[in-house]
């Protein structure tokens, strides 16, 4: 037995379809129409647009990090499970459909860094870095805290080149993580035993 989906469930999906593929700044109208939502309707459920904006991006969140990100226990080592980010970035890149990281795409498009959108984008960025940070950790990194930025900001810079290139990366995301472990001594096991 399938349920059918509430308005409020309709409205944050086609957000998030239509934010991320035509902007955030996309009508009101538009985005009633494809969620076959009425206006009143739109804004008895969201104060706002921007709340709108900010939910839609909370919802979708977590289904971009699954896709991202290797599960809790999947027996790799720190390195491969932080190149394992940069991999699945490039076979997301391959699809067709991929138009940057949501996160970023928002903040930069809204601009205003205390707009609830940019909070949740922030949030959701955040949690990337952490990700890097604790894997860094247990890999003994002697700053986690900063290769971990240093590698958040190789996966957005791949992302942007990405979108503005129209085109697929080619490892080249992953090939430049790699060698920022590499300089922080987290090596593969066929090179850890070599001198650096």
């Amino acid at each position: 037995m399938t349920t059918q989906a509430t308005p409020r469930e309709r409205l944050l999906d086609a957000a998030g379809e239509l934010f991320y593929r035509d902007g955030v700044h996309i009508g009101v109208d538009a985005l009633c129409k494809a969620a076959g939502v009425s206006k009143k309707s739109m804004y008895q459920l969201f104060r706002s647009k921007d709340e709108l904006i900010a939910e839609s991006l909370a919802s979708h969140g977590p289904s971009y990090q699954q896709v991202l990100e290797p599960g809790p226990e999947d027996g790799n080592t720190p390195r491969e499970r932080i190149l394992a980010v940069f991999e699945r970035q490039d076979a997301a890149l391959t699809d067709g459909g991929f138009r940057g990281c949501p996160f970023v795409s928002t903040a930069v498009e809204l601009k205003n860094p205390e707009h609830p959108g940019s909070v949740v984008a922030r949030h959701f960025k955040q949690r990337l870095t952490d990700f890097f940070e604790s894997e860094l950790v247990a890999a003994g990194a002697e700053d986690p805290q900063l290769l971990a930025v240093q590698l958040t900001m190789v996966f957005d810079g791949a992302s942007a080149r990405a979108v503005v290139r129209a085109q697929a990366l080619g490892g080249v995301g992953v090939t430049l993580a790699a060698s920022v472990l590499d300089a922080a001594g987290i090596k593969a096991p066929e090179l850890a035993g070599q001198t650096r």
